[in-house]
């Protein structure tokens, strides 16, 4: 595996929104959690039901926090993080070279997963299916549900609906994202098409985070 900081690699291609600020990434996220980011973290993988050796996979894993948390808890499993940006990508090398982590991180995109069929036991996503046009999504989908093992795990940690309140009005100026439209609740029937079943949308949230959990 390969531990460096500096990369020669090229974005992957993507219709997504690909975001290539890695340094900052970290600290963006938890000033929009407000210092709740490890709480996020934490629960996505609580979440996602990991068990000792699962192999997992972490789709848009961004500076690798969700996909490290999941390696501690999968332990010899094999953990994977992929991300169209290869400047997130070193940094998610460089924290598994730093905490003596053996985790496989990717330049990837969630459109075309560099996975067999029935391979993995747990996917997930944190904060990246709002970035995805609804065609995308869908595709993205049926990768997922395609490199699942039956019985397998997605769990998805993303924005809530629109609700129109003054946090989700604070929210949405301080991340531009004014074309924030649905939420991680109308994930639910794209999950159900893709041909997942005991699809949960779960009572936890984070601020204006929520968690929908679904097996294949």
């Amino acid at each position: 595996m390969l531990h460096h900081t500096h990369t020669n690699e090229h974005p992957a291609q993507t219709e997504g929104a690909l975001i290539r600020w890695a340094p900052y990434y970290d600290f963006t996220v938890n000033i929009v959690t407000l210092g709740k980011a490890w709480a996020l973290r934490k629960m996505t993988v609580e979440q996602a039901l990991i068990k000792l050796g699962d192999s997992v996979l972490d789709v848009g894993c961004g500076t690798g926090e969700v996909t490290l948390r999941a390696k501690t808890h999968s332990r010899e499993g094999k953990v994977y993080g992929i991300d169209p940006a290869p400047e997130m990508i070193a940094v998610a090398r460089s924290k598994a070279a730093r905490k003596k982590l053996e985790v496989d991180f990717r330049v990837g995109v969630i459109e075309a997963l560099p996975f067999p069929d029935a391979s993995l036991d747990v996917v997930t996503s944190s904060l990246m299916m709002h970035h995805l046009p609804e065609d995308l999504k869908v595709r993205g989908l049926a990768e997922i549900y395609r490199v699942l093992k039956p019985g397998g795990r997605l769990l998805i940690a993303d924005f809530i609906r629109p609700t129109g309140s003054f946090l989700n009005h604070l929210f949405i100026a301080f991340t531009r994202h004014q074309r924030l439209q649905s939420g991680v609740e109308d994930l639910q029937e794209l999950l159900k098409t893709a041909g997942f079943n005991q699809i949960t949308q779960l009572k936890e949230t984070i601020l204006l985070i929520g968690f929908v959990r679904a097996v294949k």
